[in-house]
C-alpha cells in the first residue's frame, strides 16, 4: 500500500511573514492602549493603521494567498446555487410550520395520554 505523501510548500519567508503578521496586530492592541492618553481617534487610528497592515502581510504569505483562493472558489460555487421563487420559499416555510404545529399537538397528546395511563389508570393518583 502506498501512502500519498503531503507536500508543504511553506518556506521560511512564510513563516516569518505569519509571525511578523501576528506581531503586528499584537503591537495594534498594545498601540491602541498606549495611546490611551492621546484621545479616541488617534487610538482608534493607530489600531486599524497597523492590523490592516497585518492583515496585508497576512495576506501575502502562502496560507494567505489559499485563504483568498479558497474565498473566490467559494463565491464562484455559490453563484451557481439556485435560489427558490419567493412563491417557493413560503409554501416551504409554511409546509414546516404545519409540521411543527402537529408534531406539537402529536407530543402534546402523547404526553397527555401517558400522564392520565400512568398517574390516573395505574398509579391512581388523583389531582
Amino acid at each position: 500500500m502506498v501512502t500519498p505523501q503531503v507536500q508543504t510548500l511553506s518556506t521560511g519567508a512564510d513563516k516569518a511573514k505569519l509571525v511578523g503578521s501576528a506581531l503586528l496586530a499584537v503591537a495594534a492592541l498594545a498601540a491602541f492602549y498606549l495611546l490611551s492618553k492621546q484621545g479616541a481617534l488617534v487610538q482608534w487610528a493607530a489600531l486599524l493603521v497597523v492590523f490592516a497592515v497585518a492583515v496585508a502581510v497576512f495576506f501575502t504569505a502562502e496560507p494567505g494567498k489559499a485563504l483568498l483562493a479558497f474565498g473566490r472558489d467559494a463565491w464562484r460555487e455559490l453563484k451557481k446555487v439556485v435560489w427558490p421563487e419567493r412563491k417557493e420559499a413560503m409554501q416551504m416555510t409554511a409546509y414546516v410550520f404545519v409540521f411543527v404545529l402537529v408534531m406539537a399537538l402529536f407530543l402534546w397528546l402523547t404526553d397527555k395520554a401517558l400522564e392520565w395511563l400512568f398517574y390516573d389508570l395505574i398509579l391512581g393518583w388523583k389531582k
